[in-house]
C-alpha cells in the first residue's frame, strides 16, 4: 500500500492535493485538508468557533464545526460537482483547527474571535469559519473590514439578525445592527436571502424574503445580488437555518418556508466572480440534526465556496 494513503490531514507535508481516505475513517478535518496553522502560501484557512452562548433558543451549535468537519468526508472523495475538478488541484486549503475559547469570561469571546480572523488574514490567506452561532459573524467582518473596508453582505438566513443592539450584548440576532451602525456594513452593496421574520426595523439592506425567492426563481435573486455587490469585497454569512427545516432540522431556531438546500446551492454556486473574501457557515446544531441532515448540507456550501475560489484562481 503507497505511502500517500490515509490521514492526510495529519500526515502529508503539503498542503496541495490529496490522498485516498477511507470515508467512514481517519482524522476528519474539514475537507481532509492538513491541520497546520503554518499559513505560508495558503490560499485559505478553515477555522472551527464553537461558540453557542449567544443564542436566544435551542443550543448545541458549539459541536457544529465537529459535525460539518465529519459530514465533509465524501465531498473530498471525488471531484467537485458540478465544477468537475480537485479544487484542491488549484487551491492551498489548511485545516487551522479551532479558536480556543473561554466561555466563563464572555466578555473576551469577540475579541477573541477577531483576533484569531486578523492573524490569519494579514497572512493573506482567506478564511472560512465554521460555527458556532450567529454572532461570531460580528467580530469576523469587524477583521475583514480592517483589512478590506466596508464590506458587502451577502446574508443566507430566516431572520434579519438587525434587530436593536446596545453596543455590548452577546446577542445572535442584533450583530449586524451593530455592524451597520460601526459603517463595517456596505448597506447599499448588501442583501439577505431567505428571511421569513419580521422585523419592524428597517435598516435599508435590500432583503429578499424566502417567499420572494419561491416566487421569482433563482435567478431573479442573483441578479439583484451581483447588481448590488459586484466590484465590492463580499462577504457570505450562511445561516444555516436559512433552509427549511425540512432540509435543516439541526439548527437553533428553525422556521417553516424556508429556501430548499438545491435553492441555496444554487444561489452560492451563482456568485462567481464576485469578490469573495470570506465567509462564514453558522447555527448548526447537530443535538438536533437527523442522518447529518444539516452538517451534509453545511459541508457541500462551505465546499462549493471553496469551489468558487477555485475556479478563478
Amino acid at each position: 500500500m503507497s505511502e500517500k494513503n490515509g490521514d492526510f490531514a495529519v500526515r502529508s507535508e503539503t498542503n496541495m492535493g490529496r490522498w485516498h481516505e477511507m470515508t467512514y475513517g481517519g482524522v476528519t478535518s474539514f475537507l481532509r485538508r492538513r491541520y497546520t496553522r503554518d499559513l505560508t502560501g495558503v490560499d485559505v484557512a478553515v477555522m472551527g468557533i464553537p461558540y453557542d452562548g449567544a443564542v436566544t433558543y435551542r443550543p448545541g451549535c458549539r459541536l457544529g464545526p465537529r459535525a460539518i468537519r465529519a459530514a465533509s468526508v465524501q465531498l473530498a472523495e471525488l471531484k467537485a460537482f458540478p465544477f468537475g475538478f480537485d479544487p484542491f488541484d488549484r487551491l492551498s486549503v489548511v485545516d487551522y483547527g479551532d479558536c480556543a475559547l473561554d466561555p466563563h469570561h464572555p466578555d473576551t469571546i469577540s475579541t477573541t474571535i477577531e483576533t484569531y480572523a486578523d492573524t490569519i488574514l494579514s497572512t493573506g490567506s482567506k478564511l472560512l469559519s465554521l460555527g458556532g452561532d450567529h454572532f461570531v459573524s460580528y467580530p469576523l467582518l469587524k477583521a475583514h473590514a480592517k483589512h478590506h473596508g466596508p464590506i458587502a453582505l451577502v446574508q443566507f438566513d430566516a431572520h434579519s439578525d438587525t434587530w436593536e443592539d446596545d453596543g455590548a450584548r452577546l446577542d445572535h440576532g442584533t450583530m449586524f445592527a451593530r455592524g451597520i451602525a460601526d459603517g463595517i456594513i456596505d448597506v447599499e452593496a448588501s442583501t439577505q436571502l431567505g428571511i421569513r421574520t419580521h422585523n419592524d426595523m428597517d435598516l435599508g439592506v435590500e432583503t429578499l424574503t424566502a417567499p420572494w425567492i419561491h416566487r421569482h426563481d433563482v435567478d431573479a435573486a442573483l441578479e439583484i445580488v451581483r447588481r448590488k455587490a459586484e466590484g465590492k469585497p463580499v462577504y457570505i454569512s450562511f445561516d444555516i437555518d436559512c433552509l427549511d427545516p425540512a432540509y435543516a432540522p439541526g439548527t437553533g431556531t428553525p422556521v417553516a418556508g424556508g429556501l430548499a438546500s438545491w435553492q441555496a446551492l444554487e444561489l452560492m454556486r451563482g456568485l462567481l466572480g464576485l469578490n469573495l473574501v470570506g465567509m462564514d457557515l453558522v447555527e448548526v446544531s447537530p443535538p438536533f440534526d437527523h442522518a447529518e441532515i444539516t452538517s451534509i448540507a453545511a459541508a457541500t456550501l462551505a465546499h462549493d465556496w471553496l469551489c468558487l475560489l477555485a475556479q478563478t484562481a
